[in-house]
C-alpha cells in the first residue's frame, strides 16, 4: 500500500503524540520511594545525594545525545557516499593531520568535562559527615536485622506475604512491603552500617541514591539524608541464594515528634509501633531466618 505525503506526516504525528502520552504517564504514575508504572526514568529523589545522581544522569545525557546523532550521521554519510556504487574509485588517504587531533582532544576534553562531576558525586556519596543516627544493617538469608546501637533497639525485618497485605487497608507494593520498617527522623543524618551474616548482600534504597554491600566479616558504611516524609523501599541487590528476591528494604521517614514516639514504643517492646503494618502484631524471626506468627 503506497501512502501520501500527507498520510505519512499524519501518521508520524500520532506516533510523536503517543510517545509523549507515554511519556508523560511514566512522570505521572511515579510514586515517591518506590517505582512507578510506566516509570522511565530515575526514581523521584528523596535525599542530596540522590538530586545530585539526577542532575549528573541529566548532564551525561546532553552529552550523550549530540554523540550518538554525530556518529549516526557519520555512519550514514559513509554509507550513502562512500558505497562502492557512488565511489568505485576509493581514496588513498592513510592520514589527516587536523581529524587525527580532533579526535584525540575532542574525546580528552569530553572525559575531563565527566570526570569533575563524577568525583565530586563520588566524595559527596563516600564521605560521610556527622551522623545523628546510626543504623546497622546486617544481612540474613533471606531478611535483614537492624540495629539501633545508640537506642539498644534491634529487630528483623521480614517481607509481608500475599496474605499479609490482603489484611491491609492500604497495602505496601507486592514484594516490597515488611513487618518492621526502618524508622528515621525527617531531615537529619543517617549513617547505615552493613554487614553480612552469612553471604554477600548489598543494602540499596534507589530514592536515597544509596546501594552498599553487606559483606560477612567486613563493616562498610553509608549515609542518606531523607528530605520528604513517607515510606521508601528498596531490595537486596547481590545475588544472596534462592529467596534473594524476597529480602525487601522499608524506610518510614517521620517528623522528630514521631520518631520520639516510635524509640519509646520500640524500646518498651510494645506491639503496634509505627514500624509495623496495621495488619496486627509483626512476625519475628527464628534463627535460621524463617518467619513465624
Amino acid at each position: 500500500m503506497k501512502l501520501s505525503r500527507g498520510q505519512i506526516v499524519r501518521r508520524a504525528l500520532g506516533l510523536a503524540v503517543t510517545g509523549g502520552g507515554v511519556m508523560f504517564a511514566g512522570a505521572a504514575f511515579a510514586e515517591l520511594g518506590q517505582p512507578g508504572l510506566w516509570e522511565y526514568t530515575l526514581q523521584q529523589s528523596g535525599s542530596p545525594v540522590m538530586d545530585q545522581i539526577i542532575t549528573f544522569h541529566n548532564f551525561l545525557l546532553w552529552i550523550i545525545i549530540p554523540i550518538t546523532l554525530f556518529v549516526l550521521a557519520l555512519l550514514i554519510i559513509v554509507m550513502v557516499r562512500f558505497n562502492a556504487k557512488s565511489n568505485p574509485t576509493p581514496s588513498k588517504t592513510t592520514h589527516n593531520t587536523l581529524i587525527e587531533v580532533i579526535w584525540t582532544i575532542g574525546p580528552v576534553l569530553i572525559l575531563v568535562a565527566v570526570a569533575v562531576p563524577s568525583f565530586r558525586l563520588l566524595f559527596l556519596e563516600l564521605d560521610v559527615p556527622k551522623a545523628d543516627l546510626t543504623i546497622k544493617a546486617t544481612g540474613n538469608q533471606w531478611n535483614w536485622t537492624y540495629n539501633y546501637p545508640d537506642d539498644k533497639i534491634e529487630f528483623t525485618s521480614i517481607m509481608l506475604t500475599d496474605e499479609d497485605r490482603a489484611k491491609l487497608q492500604s497495602p505496601p507494593p507486592r514484594l516490597l512491603g515488611v513487618d518492621h520498617a526502618i524508622v528515621v527522623p525527617v531531615n537529619k543524618i543517617v549513617r547505615v552500617q552493613t554487614t553480612g551474616a552469612d553471604v554477600i548482600h548489598s543494602f540499596a534504597v534507589p530514592a536515597f541514591g544509596i546501594k552498599i554491600d553487606a559483606i560477612p566479616g567486613r563493616l562498610n558504611e553509608t549515609w542518606f539524608k531523607a528530605t520528604k516524609t513517607g515510606v521508601y523501599y528498596g531490595q537486596c541487590s547481590e545475588l544472596c541464594g534462592k529467596d534473594h528476591a524476597f529480602m525487601p528494604i522499608a524506610v518510614k521517614v517521620v517528623t522528630d515528634q514521631e520518631y520520639a514516639d516510635w524509640k519509646k514504643c520500640a524500646q518498651a517492646g510494645k506491639e503496634h509501633c509505627i514500624d509495623e503494618p496495621q495488619a496486627g502484631p509483626a512476625k519475628t524471626a527464628k534463627s535460621d531466618g524463617t518467619a513465624k506468627s
